[in-house]
């Protein structure tokens, strides 16, 4: 049994090699990835026990995702098999400034975006953990798949879990109107909420000129344990400033700002809850902005969504580790 449960959609990720356009490509690198099929991973990679829910089609590119998801040590045996539907992939365009990097999703009606309320047994997926962790990306899938997500929240309430969520939004697949509506519902449920300055406006209405009072003004309106920002400084599309800030009971948190040199920062965000929650599992709200904060930052720095970093690398870090060459 794992302390951690995750619920959402994987996908086969594709992107052309070398900063090509899907136009102009002729190979494509395969990878794997999924916001929190990424969290469970880092939770994982820091010594954690993860299992990661969800429904897959049963052909070769379902059990590529249930296959990588192993190798990483993340548990599978609650994903739910269906020989309908399909497994989404999405492409990615590696940019440079002033060139974004940008995403095409091909995920419409996958197999996770048709799961149903009363699909999954949460009873028995819940026995033994501590923690239920969600995205707004699982909710934006479908009706039903949001749906399914409100259904899990509420059943980890139930069974005494610690709920964390990240709303993750993203354009392509709902408005801002559609997303504040689901998770103004979802809040209820809510014990830990990973945001940033933007969407605690947008979606909660809630003012963000200070964040250290923007994030007292949600923790007093909603209820909440802990809250947590992401804060990103784009100085290009390769090079970023990284850090992160907390609250709790009345008091700010802060750890370290990171200049990050951007390899893929696909995941990077995940890996930060991985490291939130790492720390919150033993109580420690200090600890969990510190590991969050140097795993996604290292996470930066490695090809593919999937944050294969080591707890002695996080660590190293936080210590003050250096660039020189580990030889």
């Amino acid at each position: 049994m794992s302390q951690v449960i995750t619920l959402g959609e994987a996908m086969i990720r594709l992107a052309p090699p070398h900063y090509r356009r899907l136009e102009q490509t002729d190979t494509l690198d395969v990878e794997i990835g999924g916001a929190e099929l990424n969290t469970a991973v880092g939770l994982v990679r820091l010594g954690r026990s993860a299992s990661w829910v969800s429904r897959l089609t049963s052909n070769a590119l379902g059990r590529v995702l249930a296959n990588r998801a192993r190798e990483a040590g993340v548990d599978t045996d609650d994903i739910l098999w269906t020989d309908q539907d399909r497994v989404g992939v999405y492409f990615v365009e590696f940019g440079a400034a002033p060139r974004p990097s940008s995403i095409i999703y091909d995920r419409a009606n996958s197999a996770m975006a048709m799961l149903q309320p009363g699909m999954l047994d949460w009873k028995k997926i819940f026995a033994g953990a501590s923690w239920l962790y969600v995205t707004g990306i699982t909710a934006a899938l479908s009706p039903s798949s949001s749906e399914a997500t409100l259904e899990a929240l509420r059943a980890a309430k139930e069974a005494g879990l610690t709920t964390c969520l990240d709303p993750n939004y993203r354009a392509k697949l709902w408005s801002v109107d559609e997303a504040a509506e689901w998770l103004n519902q979802a809040i209820k449920y809510i014990d830990v909420l990973i945001t940033n300055p933007e969407d605690i406006n947008r979606f909660f209405h809630i003012p963000n000129a200070d964040n250290e009072k923007a994030m007292a003004a949600a923790v007093e309106k909603f209820k909440l344990k802990a809250i947590a920002m992401t804060l990103r400084q784009v100085h290009s599309v390769w090079k970023n400033g990284w850090t992160a800030i907390a609250y709790e009971k009345g008091k700010l948190f802060t750890t370290q700002n990171y200049e990050v040199e951007i390899v893929d920062r696909l995941g990077a965000g995940d890996a930060f809850a991985s490291g939130l929650i790492h720390g919150l599992i033993d109580g420690d709200l200090q600890k969990g902005l510190d590991y969050g904060g140097a795993l996604s930052a290292l996470k930066h720095t490695i090809p593919g969504d999937l944050p294969w970093v080591t707890k002695d690398e996080v660590e190293g870090l936080l210590k003050g580790g250096g660039l020189r060459i580990s030889r």
